[in-house]
């Protein structure tokens, strides 16, 4: 099931509009928004996981259609408002495995960061996310297995 997710959310994201520049502040500020969602994930903060995914929502509507289509700025938007609207941690960290396999798939085509983004996997969840750092802070399970994973794939 999973891998027909990602095989969906992947040809979704392929579809991109690659004439726009593969670097882009408003790519690079989902980015950032999308860290504060893993961080909040990571310390079991569901408030503020809810706060972050908001950012994000609002952060995605700022990108321009030329760099992204509508269609998939939809998709960002409507897989960070799951998690916004979600009180739940465990239903927060449902809808961000979606949004994780978008942003990864957003990080292939676009330059999300100056420096090196690491692709993430925990075994446990079978699922991925996006870091900054190498070092594992798992927002899947956040402090019950924050070490738990492994870096998979680096983005430059």
């Amino acid at each position: 099931m999973k891998k027909l997710i990602f095989t969906t959310v992947f040809s979704i994201f392929s579809i991109l509009n690659i004439s726009a520049q593969k670097s882009d502040t408003s790519i690079s500020r989902l980015y950032q928004n999308y860290l504060n969602i893993k961080t909040a994930l990571a310390s079991d903060n569901s408030d503020e996981a809810s706060k972050a995914a908001s950012n994000f929502a609002k952060s995605a509507s700022m990108v321009d259609y030329k760099v992204l289509s509508e269609g998939n700025l939809d998709i960002l938007r409507k897989d960070a408002s799951q998690i916004a609207e979600n009180r739940s941690i465990d239903k927060q960290r449902e809808f961000f495995n979606t949004l994780s396999l978008n942003m990864i798939s957003l990080g292939q085509k676009f330059k999300l960061a100056d420096d090196s983004v690491f692709v993430q996997y925990c075994p446990m969840a079978d699922a991925s996310w996006l870091s900054a750092e190498k070092e594992i802070r798992n927002p899947y399970y956040g402090s019950s297995m924050l070490k738990c994973g492994s870096v998979k794939n680096v983005l430059k």
